[in-house]
């Protein structure tokens, strides 16, 4: 983008809610909060928010969607902000995916947009195409932007599209599957969903960003769909010849105090079977990056961390590899999507059998969203922990899951489906 203009900005956390309720008017919003989090490996920004589309790429089918979306890469040479469907997948191998589908999200959207927004510490900088005059007017706009929610949400009572019981006998299955040599392991997700729900999509985004402030929270809209997101896990990220996955695996629930809390965050470091599912997963990603990796470059920097969320402490890896300047951002993607914590290993059978076992299509769900820099450089997480609102349709949905292994406990997975579930349910209800 030719134009910029910098600022200083006071009230960090009023500014980004008035960049919010600002950007809500445009058909095309990506708004990328890091929730001030500083891990490892940190957010560039403090918030970064793509508004409006100059251009964009719209996907319905998963076929020659990769290619597709090089194209549109190559001929931008811009910002792009956007989505890949976990059902991309199809693109990539011999894959398909029937089950049911009421969301009817495409397969990918990117949009270049009008207006990039960086927020980092109190520098606030907007990048447009446009002059100069009209960025300032924009920032004008922004600190001038009233906070207020101006209608509400309908009731919304979720409705499970797998009974307990069949949840608890499909896992099972797969167990079997697991005995039998087929899998090692296998990420098994279920949805909930609400008909006929009218919801007001900023007062939620904001709702679920205060009870579960997360490193890679979103909120994406595009027409008449929407996606609310408190992910806390990234899928890849690209910084200079640098890339860095870091996928979760091992969950447990906060504490009721911190005698509790503490006791608990040991036990997920020493679950012998937690820790089997993580570093089955970290091998996973790091037979992945080697397909794009200079050679002896893949390394683990993290083995089985634990991170506290507010509403879960996570075991965490992280995987980093150099790459070529020459490899294009779209393909490094590719060779390693879906991101292998939400398919299990080997990648392809897990995937055959989420698609047997599972009885709604991901679409969105573990899938990513994120952006790419004109220069190359990306930041993409993992979609989960996430709403999914088709506004024309009036039909709301998310999903949980977790690993699966021949250690599971069929009754304390469910439960671990329904704490991942918390924050979503409580923001939904207040």
């Amino acid at each position: 983008m030719q134009n910029k203009v910098e600022f200083i900005v006071n009230d960090i956390e009023i500014i980004k809610k008035k960049i919010l309720f600002w950007s809500s008017t445009f058909n095309n919003i990506a708004y990328f909060d890091s929730n001030n989090y500083q891990d490892k490996i940190p957010n560039s920004y403090d918030l970064l928010v793509g508004v409006g589309a100059v251009s964009s790429i719209n996907l319905i089918k998963e076929q020659n969607a990769f290619y597709k979306l090089t194209e549109f890469y190559k001929k931008q040479q811009n910002w792009l902000f956007g989505f890949l469907s976990y059902d991309l997948k199809n693109d990539i191998e011999n894959l398909k995916s029937e089950n049911k589908n009421e969301l009817n999200f495409p397969a990918l959207h990117f949009f270049v947009p009008n207006y990039v927004i960086e927020l980092k510490n109190d520098f606030l900088v907007i990048s447009s195409e446009n002059k100069k005059e009209e960025i300032k007017k924009v920032f004008e706009e922004i600190i001038n932007q009233e906070i207020a929610i101006n209608e509400s949400s309908s009731k919304i009572n979720f409705v499970a599209s797998m009974p307990k019981k069949d949840y608890i006998r499909k896992v099972e299955k797969l167990k079997q599957h697991i005995q039998q040599g087929n899998i090692y392991e296998v990420n098994f997700c279920q949805e909930f969903h609400s008909d006929n729900v009218k919801i007001n999509s900023l007062h939620l985004y904001s709702k679920l960003k205060e009870i579960s402030p997360v490193p890679f929270s979103a909120f994406y809209k595009f027409d008449d769909k929407y996606l609310i997101s408190a992910s806390p896990e990234r899928f890849i990220k690209k910084l200079g010849n640098t890339v860095v996955s870091q996928p979760i695996k091992g969950t447990v629930k906060r504490g009721a105090n911190d005698k509790e809390d503490l006791e608990l965050k040991r036990e997920l470091q020493s679950n012998t079977k937690e820790r089997a599912e993580n570093v089955m997963i970290v091998d996973l990603v790091r037979n992945d990056l080697s397909k794009i990796a200079e050679k002896n470059s893949v390394k683990v920097s993290e083995l089985c961390e634990i991170y506290t969320y507010p509403q879960v402490h996570q075991m965490i890896s992280t995987i980093e590899a150099e790459v070529s300047n020459k490899i294009n951002p779209i393909e490094i993607i590719k060779q390693v999507f879906p991101m292998g914590s939400m398919t299990g290993a080997p990648k392809i059978r897990a995937m055959q059998l989420i698609e047997q076992y599972e009885e709604t299509k991901r679409g969105l769900f573990s899938g990513t969203v994120g952006y790419i820099k004109p220069n190359g450089d990306f930041d993409f997480n993992v979609i989960i922990r996430s709403l999914f609102y088709n506004k024309e349709k009036q039909h709301l949905s998310f999903q949980v899951g977790g690993a699966i292994t021949i250690k599971s406990d069929v009754e304390k997975e469910y439960e671990e489906c329904i704490i991942k579930a918390k924050a979503i349910l409580k923001a939904t209800n207040t």
